[in-house]
């Protein structure tokens, strides 16, 4: 096997690297201010589209980058090195958007992909967190449509959307089931929007839906098609926050070893302490490890014949393990900077808080846990296996 980058694969990874820089600029601002200026969204938008990397997640023909999933984790791990979530500001449509009719492509998807729209995907409910099923905002059937009801929690980016990805139990069945739907329609209000530990770029707030009316081709992916199309962005999804995550840990590593060689203390550089060297070294292997393990994951997640079953738990794997050991990453990094790493004008604070939450969404490691454990019971260790040639 061949784990070298293709040329291809490092344009993909400088590019990525470059607009990162272009992007880091704005980290301090997004901390002083809890957000961005539209101006200065204006400026990423820009600096995206001449990237190219805008959408790489969708085909090319429909105007996105057109990436595997290999090549998309790439260009994340460089994204990852942003604090503020600015990592965000390049856009990924959501999977979901690939189910889109014709119709609703040119309406929905073709816009985000231009960066003209954004969606937001609302699954999380005040008694549905880790266990989507227990949903309770319901679509049920009217003349014309559908009538909306329900609320929903941490809704990322839904301050900056212009459009919602729904998943609400439809009709009498309660079949799960996703819809397209305006934010400007009326019965849509924004209750509330928390303030969280970490500094997003965007918000996560909170959506109410009283007798929301939207039309039959509001449906996504057909009605009861929810869970499987949701199942498989979390798939995506958790491959990515493994990349962006050991991103992360690579700019925090950086930083605290360029630190360590210069700082000095009781008349020696901090780097000839040897419990200083024991951080810097676990951190490099904690780092090293999880990169290839989703390299690996994501290089048999491009691939057609993939078992879609066995990547779902290799997935949790991925996600599970490279969170918690960046998480781990980022403490020893604080450590090293001792007061200074304290101090939020610092990037290594920043990321200490910024990477907790990737531990909790889309999918809590325990949550991860359970998935593993779960494909172990059922169908064995065939989860650690390489994929074969034949």
């Amino acid at each position: 096997m061949d784990f070298r980058l293709t040329p291809h694969q490092v344009e993909l990874k400088t590019t990525a690297r470059a607009l990162t820089e272009i992007v880091m600029q704005y980290e301090q601002e997004c901390e002083e201010n809890n957000g961005l200026p539209p101006q200065a969204h204006d400026a990423v938008r820009a600096a995206v589209l001449d990237s190219g990397l805008q959408a790489v997640n969708m085909p090319a023909e429909w105007g996105g980058a057109g990436l595997t999933i290999f090549e998309q984790a790439v260009v994340q791990e460089e994204l990852g090195r942003l604090t503020g979530a600015l990592w965000d500001m390049v856009w990924r449509p959501a999977n979901a958007l690939r189910f889109c009719t014709p119709e609703q492509r040119e309406r929905f998807l073709v816009p985000v992909i231009k960066g003209e729209r954004r969606d937001c995907y609302a699954v999380t409910e005040r008694g549905a967190g880790s266990d989507p099923q227990n949903l309770a905002t319901t679509a049920t059937r009217t003349d014309g449509g559908w009538l909306i009801n329900g609320e929903k929690w941490f809704v990322t980016v839904g301050d900056h959307a212009d459009f919602v990805i729904l998943l609400a139990a439809a009709g009498e069945e309660k079949a799960p089931t996703l819809f397209l739907v305006d934010k400007d329609t009326p019965g849509i209000t924004m209750t509330r929007v928390p303030r969280f530990m970490h500094t997003f770029v965007y918000e996560h707030p909170e959506f109410t839906f009283t007798d929301v009316l939207v039309p039959e081709d509001a449906v996504l992916g057909g009605v009861g098609n929810g869970y499987d199309i949701t199942r498989s962005w979390f798939t995506e999804e958790r491959l990515m926050i493994a990349a962006r995550t050991i991103g992360a840990a690579e700019r925090a590593l950086e930083l605290a070893r360029d630190w360590a060689v210069q700082r000095e203390q009781f008349g020696a550089l901090i780097a000839s302490f040897q419990l200083i060297q024991g951080m810097l070294a676990d951190s490099a292997a904690d780092i090293a490890v999880h990169r290839a393990y989703t390299h690996q994951v994501a290089w048999e997640a491009s691939q057609p014949d993939a078992d879609r079953k066995t990547l779902h738990a290799k997935a949790a794997i991925a996600k599970l393990s490279a969170s918690e050991a960046s998480g781990r990453v980022i403490d020893r990094c604080v450590q090293i900077f001792g007061g200074r790493g304290y101090d939020r004008s610092y990037p290594v604070e920043r990321l200490y808080r910024e990477l907790r939450v990737d531990r909790i969404w889309e999918g809590t490691s325990e949550i991860q846990r359970l998935i593993i454990a779960n494909e172990l019971i059922k169908r064995g260790t065939g989860v650690l296996q390489l994929p074969s040639a034949d």
